[in-house]
């Protein structure tokens, strides 16, 4: 991907980490962190099992607090919306988790259905709209997830492994819509194991391991010459201890 040109740009402010420190159980599960994310870039949080991409995400988004250090917007924070990968959705038919979701935004009533529509119809979703949510497929979910985060015209959208255990045919529609975020001028900030898809939608990305930032370059820089050993033998699929 490459650096959108929105309207909305300028006004984005930067994503700050100062020493920041996650512990749980007296156990320091990621940090500390010095990061500064600016410009509407589509970021993949890369790492192994365990290396803190979640909680790196969680933090980002407000969802936990850091133990230590500071993570920061840096000017009026934006409006953002996450996707996670198990979908949060309610005990409703797709139609209403997204007129829900408007409504909780201060939507009128009287245009909650015609956009809820209009955005299902997005995702390829409008024929299920009768459907309860809970019992759609993984990937119906996702699509489902992501059409309630476009309703709420997020600046900064995290998404936390959105297409793991999805078949491909998911997998394709789900990197669609967040190439259209983006195309909207949203900034992207995701986590991913799957090294093909990095490749497809990055513009730099954030290597992880053990909890700490080994790595914070240029995707292509990133793929082609590694500055560590340990980001070089994950993109060779070895293990890295």
């Amino acid at each position: 991907m490459n650096q959108i040109a929105s309207p909305r740009l300028a006004e984005l402010p930067a994503l700050e980490l100062k020493g920041a420190v996650f512990t749980h159980r007296g156990q320091t599960l990621l940090g500390p962190l010095d990061l500064r994310l600016a410009g509407c870039r589509c970021t993949l949080v890369m790492g192994p099992n365990g290396a803190g991409k979640s909680l790196l995400l969680r933090l980002a988004h407000g969802l936990l607090a850091p133990s230590l250090g500071q993570v920061r917007w840096a000017g009026k924070p934006p409006r953002q919306a996450m996707v996670f990968q198990r979908p949060v959705l309610l005990k409703r038919s797709a139609l209403a988790n997204l007129t829900y979701a408007l409504a909780v935004n201060g939507t009128p009533r009287r245009l909650r259905r015609p956009r809820a529509r209009e955005a299902l119809e997005r995702f390829g979703l409008a024929a299920l709209e009768k459907r309860p949510a809970r019992v759609l497929s993984g990937g119906e979910q996702q699509r489902l997830a992501l059409a309630r985060a476009w309703l709420l015209d997020p600046e900064v959208l995290f998404l936390d492994e959105p297409t793991s255990a999805l078949d491909p045919a998911a997998i394709l529609a789900v990197e669609r819509a967040v190439q259209e975020f983006h195309a909207r001028g949203t900034r992207i900030l995701m986590s991913s194991h799957d090294l093909h898809q990095a490749r497809r939608l990055a513009d730099d990305v954030l290597f992880l391991c053990r909890g700490r930032l080994v790595e914070h370059s240029p995707a292509t820089t990133f793929f082609t010459t590694p500055a560590t050993a340990q980001a070089g033998a994950f993109i060779r699929g070895e293990l890295v201890l």
